[in-house]
């Protein structure tokens, strides 16, 4: 049987923040942007979350919920920081470690011959002392349950502080446990589909588990077998110790609407110097050319198109790109969000096929030089001089 845990940081920007500033502790602040530019809370201390702040609100929306909330600006080198440090301790408990996000993670101790909820507690309290971070823990026989165990003990835990919790569920109690649940804890389970389920008369978990396998298949297909299996408590997942890197992507999001078509045209063309800096740094090439835009209603759109050969440069990626949204882009129209992005990776360097002319010699040349200065002195080292103009 295997011993599975699931670690997520309580708070973890707000924690962090009131190592940096102490005199945050007790109050009610949320880490992201400034309202009056479309600032988005990415993280909130609990007190904050007693008047309904939550992260992805807007900042705008947080403020009128909480008239005194502190807002402090985000620290990623700090967050990335302290991250580092728990993955460290992860490592040292065990080799089997897939990190989710920066503040989570799964981790694999069936080795270890302790209990799993021991071992939760051994790892929590270290983290505890020697970081001062909090952080809730799920235990169970696999990656499904685990998760979700740490979703409802955090829940469970008194409000207006970090929950800090442990939750368990004993192996042979998956099901029993998910069963009064509601069917959105389930992984996959979006507002879609729970609705389509509502009309089953499936609204938990066990109301799922016990709905005819086959019937889900018949609606839903593989994920209605997928579904079927969660629901039962059933996840045969392993812990991947290495992620592999799908897709990368830059999008900016713009603090009024812009309907310049030249400004948009600039924006595309710093997120595909980006994008292709990214690729080129972690060894990468793609044939899946993506944009997306977002409208002032919020309506977003993607657009891609798939190249003949793998390209991790700059001009390829941009040239791509600025075609998909010439034809995309109604002229006038009004743009909240921009995003280039690259995906379909072969892996390492470009090579053209016999017919495909290969990058200008003079572009590749330009590409290394500004990649070196870069990665010397920092990535806003060297701007495009039309960037400048604007200023």
């Amino acid at each position: 049987m295997r011993k599975i845990l699931h670690l997520d940081l309580d708070a973890f920007y707000c924690a962090v923040e009131e190592q940096r500033d102490p005199a945050l502790r007790g109050k009610a602040f949320a880490v992201g942007g400034q309202p009056d530019q479309r600032g988005v809370v990415a993280s909130c201390s609990y007190p904050a979350r007693a008047f309904g702040v939550r992260s992805a609100m807007p900042m705008s929306q947080a403020v009128r919920l909480c008239p005194g909330l502190i807002i402090c600006p985000a620290h990623f080198d700090a967050y990335h920081a302290h991250s580092s440090q728990v993955m460290e301790r992860l490592q040292d408990l065990t080799p089997y470690v897939e990190q989710i996000s920066i503040d989570e993670a799964f981790l694999d101790v069936t080795l270890l011959r302790e209990d799993g909820a021991a071992i939760a507690r051994r790892l929590q309290t270290r983290i505890n002392q020697e970081l001062a971070l909090p952080c809730s823990l799920g235990v169970a026989s696999n990656k499904l349950v685990a998760k979700i165990a740490n979703n409802i003990g955090k829940d469970r835990a008194v409000k207006g502080a970090p929950p800090n919790a442990i939750t368990r569920v004993p192996p042979g109690q998956e099901a029993a446990f998910l069963d009064p649940l509601p069917v959105r804890e389930l992984w996959g389970v979006g507002p879609k589909t729970a609705e389509t389920l509502l009309k089953l008369g499936v609204t938990t978990i066990g109301d799922l588990a016990r709905y005819p396998t086959s019937a889900l298949i018949r609606r839903f297909g593989k994920h209605g077998e997928e579904m079927a299996q969660h629901a039962r408590g059933i996840d045969e997942r392993a812990v991947e110790t290495e992620s592999e890197t799908k897709s990368v992507s830059k999008e900016t999001t713009f603090t009024q609407d812009v309907r310049d078509g030249e400004t948009l045209r600039r924006t595309l063309r710093t997120l595909a110097d980006e994008v292709g800096l990214r690729l080129r740094r972690d060894g990468l090439s793609g044939t899946t050319i993506k944009i997306k835009l977002r409208w002032s209603d919020f309506t977003t759109l993607t657009r891609q198109v798939t190249l003949n050969q793998p390209t991790q440069h700059d001009n390829v990626i941009f040239e791509a790109a600025y075609d998909l949204f010439t034809r995309a882009w109604p002229k006038g129209r009004a743009v909240r969000l921009i995003g280039v992005g690259v995906s379909g990776f072969a892996g390492g360097e470009y090579q053209p096929g016999l017919f495909d002319p290969p990058p200008r010699e003079a572009d590749t040349r330009l590409e290394n030089a500004l990649d070196e200065l870069r990665n010397r002195f920092g990535d806003r080292i060297v701007r495009r001089g039309s960037d400048l103009l604007e200023e």
